[in-house]
């Protein structure tokens, strides 16, 4: 593509590179000129325009746009994302239900090396999202680029991005209570919980209180309404062999990991029993400030098996803005 000034004589069916001001009315950027733009345009005495001029084996901003995001979205119903028509080059992607991102990373920084006009900017793997997020955008920087460079782009990153719908629709919640509690503790504790269900479209089944007793919890466990079973103690899990991870055991239950490396949040265990998905939130998801347990939950939630590995991943990016209400703060205040 040949960019820059040219006579006005010479613009004729080339693409104005600048937005301009002519007997006010605006010729917007990216108009191609006719004959009659330019007789307006010398009636006001403008002599020169910088423009754009594709080559012939060059595709339009748009037609370039539009024919990326299909290559990254080739099927928009199963992906759960919905394409905006190509509009100056761009595209956006909207999910169509609440979901985390599923992208594949290095297919997309691959495509992104390509051309420098030819770009896809997307939320981070696993964010969540909600009916009508925006969750990615191509845009083609430059007004045309070349078919070599788009062939090459469509070829690397196909399907490269979709959502992973909510698969677990409800949860039950058990809650352990010690002598001298405060009822609106537990009470808060659901309110929270029921909340950050419904911000994944689901439901909070039942909610149980029970003593914090490893026991007690054993015995809540097997019965608890719910695709998911979340338990939230009166104190805080600080070991692998605690009230909580014991009654997940006792109740025949699996240890997947006990901590992560998100903060605030570093007190969650992962458990399964049977095929039940079992989270032992931390202290803090009394609050609804971010905190390891929405990334746990929201995968978990979305039919993603966690692995204490994939656990261990969470620490590049996992510390995440402190919570103010927390008992013992990272950072000790003068």
């Amino acid at each position: 593509m040949d960019f820059g000034p040219v006579p006005l004589d010479e613009a004729e069916g080339a693409i104005l590179a600048h937005s301009r001001l002519i007997e006010g009315r605006k010729l917007p950027k990216g108009h191609r000129l006719t004959a009659a733009d330019l007789a307006r345009l010398a009636a006001a005495g403008v002599d020169r325009l910088t423009v754009a001029r594709p080559a012939p084996d060059d595709v339009g901003e748009d037609a370039a746009a539009a024919r990326l995001a299909a290559a990254l979205v080739p099927d928009p119903g199963a992906a759960r994302l919905s394409l905006t028509t190509a509009f100056t080059g761009r595209v956006n992607l909207h999910a169509t239900g609440p979901g985390v991102v599923a992208l594949d990373a290095a297919a997309i920084h691959a495509l992104n090396r390509i051309d420098p006009a030819i770009t896809f900017a997307t939320l981070p793997p696993f964010a969540r999202v909600a009916r009508g997020t925006l969750v990615g955008t191509v845009k083609i920087i430059a007004y045309a680029v070349a078919e070599a460079s788009l062939a090459r782009a469509l070829a690397t990153a196909p399907a490269a991005i979709r959502i992973r719908p909510v698969v677990h629709r409800s949860a039950g919640l058990i809650l352990t209570e010690v002598p001298g509690q405060a009822a609106k503790l537990n009470a808060k504790a659901r309110e929270i919980t029921a909340r950050r269900l419904e911000a994944l479209g689901m439901d909070l089944a039942e909610t149980v209180a029970v003593p914090h007793e490893a026991a007690a919890i054993a015995a809540a466990l097997p019965g608890l309404a719910g695709d998911i079973a979340l338990i939230l103690t009166a104190s805080a899990t600080s070991d692998l062999h605690d009230t909580a991870p014991s009654g997940l055991v006792a109740a025949g239950g699996q240890m997947v990991r006990f901590g992560i490396p998100v903060d605030p949040g570093n007190l969650l265990f992962l458990g399964r029993l049977g095929a039940r998905p079992v989270i032992g939130l931390p202290g803090c998801a009394r609050s609804p400030a971010l905190n390891g347990a929405d990334w746990v939950l929201e995968r978990v939630a979305c039919g993603i098996d966690l692995t204490s590995d994939d656990l261990a991943a969470m620490g590049v990016g996992g510390l995440l803005t402190e919570i103010p209400i927390r008992p013992q703060p990272r950072e000790r205040r003068p």
